[in-house]
């Protein structure tokens, strides 16, 4: 019985993925999503208590995914501030934005460009401010580490340093690029970035 009802929860979960990317969360339903399920719609509520936690489930890789993109980098355990001058640092980088991308581009899809009407259409706003944030107090942090770097920086440009990442990967989302085009677009976007900040702060 339950290996059953794990084979219907993982296939409402197959079936709304699809239709989210489809047709957005705002049209769609939790209805046509029974319907394709093979289920009573009332039987999707046994798994799902609205459709907003539904959309939740479905894409809470790719939130996981950003989340520790976040954290590794600026939160409590972010890198040291000095791998920056690194090369393997801008390989890791670049290695991450591809793997987020190849594994999670269709649930970027939806969290980005179908999320409307849904608690999560804010997202990539209430990301990019919490971002803001925990740049500021990684920098503070770097900065007792290393008192000759500059943080005087502007929230404004802390908060531009997320709305890139999320606007090149909309951009990548929207157009046809190939694997290998893909990397040395990464490449040269995350090294015009890492350049600028060393800059900026003087490292």
């Amino acid at each position: 019985m339950q290996i059953l009802k794990d084979n219907i929860r993982s296939r409402i979960l197959d079936v709304a993925k699809q239709q989210f990317e489809l047709k957005g969360y705002s049209k769609t339903s939790m209805r046509e999503i029974a319907v394709d399920v093979g289920v009573g719609v009332g039987n999707i509520y046994n798994y799902f208590k609205s459709k907003d936690e539904l959309f939740h489930e479905v894409v809470r890789p790719v939130l996981y995914a950003l989340e520790m993109l976040l954290q590794e980098h600026h939160g409590i355990q972010g890198e040291d501030i000095m791998m920056m001058r690194s090369e393997e640092y801008l390989e890791t980088c670049i290695n991450e934005y591809i793997s987020l991308y190849d594994i999670h581009h269709r649930l970027m899809k939806i969290l980005l460009f179908r999320a409307q009407g849904s608690s999560l259409e804010r997202f990539r706003e209430n990301y990019t401010d919490r971002s803001t944030e925990l740049v500021k107090v990684w920098f503070t942090v770097m900065q007792r580490k290393y008192p000759m770097i500059n943080i005087a920086i502007p929230d404004f440009i802390i908060h531009l340093h997320t709305v890139w990442m999320f606007t090149m990967f909309e951009e990548l989302l929207r157009h046809s690029i190939a694997k290998q085009e893909m990397k040395a677009i990464l490449h040269n976007y995350i090294l015009f970035e890492i350049q600028g900040w060393r800059a900026i702060i003087r490292i």
